[in-house]
């Protein structure tokens, strides 16, 4: 079941960032929190793309997999951690996030 919920996170948040001009360049899940490394238009904002990302999913997940109503009122949280790359090499980045899972 978990497969299923994290293959189908992978799907919604992958559609979202398409559809708001996105580019998902790494992603991986954790159990309580996803690492994005995502290209989005400044003139949209980031905090647009996570507020779409987070709202699209928690209602998909939760009407998908009943089983997840159980936990908060909410699939997510409000907060987010957000940084910027500019500079950095994007191979360090997407390894780092890569490797989350075997942390």
């Amino acid at each position: 079941m978990v497969d299923q919920v994290e293959a189908r996170l992978k799907e919604i948040i992958q559609q979202i960032a398409t559809d708001r001009r996105a580019e998902v360049l790494e992603m991986e899940t954790m159990p309580d929190h996803v690492h994005l490394l995502v290209e989005v238009d400044p003139q949209y904002g980031i905090h647009k793309l996570i507020k779409a990302i987070k709202g699209a999913s928690s209602r998909a997940l939760r009407s998908e997999f009943p089983h997840l109503k159980s936990r908060l009122p909410t699939l997510w949280t409000n907060s987010y951690f957000v940084s910027t790359v500019g500079g950095a090499p994007l191979e360090v980045i997407k390894q780092y996030i890569e490797n989350q899972k075997n942390v």
